[in-house]
């Protein structure tokens, strides 16, 4: 028996939850995936999951296996790294969770590091809120705003541009704001992806200023309040990334533009690993040249 490959799959079902999906990750079939797991619990003499015909769970012993097996597994990664010579090609899958903005702007940009590296494959996933990493088998998580999480390592690659914006419509019969006490009693569309949405911060170029909101519409996803914001239903503060093509073109308005939105760093967390696969590494410096290419958020 092959017992890290046995331990990988082992990991990718209990990431997974499912034998077929952990088989679609490692390109396996999926009783080639229910062997090994099968081959690792007798090795180890102890049974690792729970199988029904519906569900599947892990035990007590396959919970403790987990932080062991990834240990291994990042181990033996981490040797392979290490003998091979510069020009090693990458491969595996990295999970990445980034808010949807940055998910765009990534995407756009992805074709030509996966052409670089053709083992490598990458899983977006659209988030605003922080994930549990460890659990959720995340590789790489882009956060806006402070870390707090110690145990977590981060490495700060850009900040945020944004344009508090309205549509013309919108405009037409409601009064320009020009400073941010002028937003009182304004129609607000809010993001509630920090906090709790009821409040907006701007610089004047030297201090913040916080203005509370009474939103009437409320949306946990950037691209909802983008097109909110468009339809006329009233301000709203968005990326550069979605905005500057609509203030470009005229669809939108870039509001009050000496009280610009305040900035806030742009993270990239991942769990604390001393060895960090270099599938890992090379997505994780992709991230950081993408952003710092971009002069609103690399400056």
């Amino acid at each position: 028996m092959d017992i890290i490959s046995a331990l990988r799959a082992f990991l990718r079902v209990a990431e997974t939850g499912s034998f077929s999906a952990a088989a679609i990750d490692l390109n396996l079939t999926q009783p080639a995936v229910s062997r090994q797991v099968s081959a690792l619990e007798g090795h180890l003499n102890t049974r690792l999951l729970h199988r029904t015909t519906n569900a599947l769970a892990l035990t007590v012993e396959g919970e403790q296996m987990i932080p062991m097996a990834r240990r291994a597994v990042e181990a033996v990664d981490a040797l392979n790294d290490a003998s091979c010579v510069e020009t090693a090609m990458a491969a595996g899958r990295v999970r990445l969770t980034l808010p949807a903005p940055l998910g765009l702007y990534v995407s756009d940009r992805l074709a030509g590091l996966l052409e670089q590296y053709p083992r490598l494959s990458v899983e977006l996933i659209f988030r605003e809120e922080p994930s549990d990493l460890i659990a959720e088998g995340i590789d790489l998580e882009v956060r806006l705003g402070p870390v707090s999480e110690s145990n977590l390592m981060c490495r700060r690659i850009g900040w945020t541009a944004a344009f508090l914006v309205a549509a013309p419509s919108y405009l037409e019969r409601r009064s320009m704001p020009r400073t941010p006490d002028d937003i009182c009693g304004h129609e607000c569309i809010s993001h509630n992806r920090a906090g709790d949405g009821r409040s907006w911060s701007f610089s004047d170029g030297s201090d913040e200023i916080s203005v509370r909101i009474v939103p009437r519409l409320v949306a946990n996803n950037a691209m909802a309040v983008h097109r909110a914001a468009l339809a006329g239903s009233g301000l709203a503060v968005l990326s550069h990334i979605l905005a500057c093509p609509d203030i470009e073109s005229g669809r939108l308005v870039n509001v009050m533009p000496d009280f610009p939105p305040t900035r806030l760093p742009i993270s990239v967390v991942y769990p604390s690993r001393r060895n960090v696969p270099l599938r890992v590494r090379i997505v994780l410096d992709f991230l950081a040249q993408a952003v710092k290419e971009d002069p609103l958020m690399g400056s």
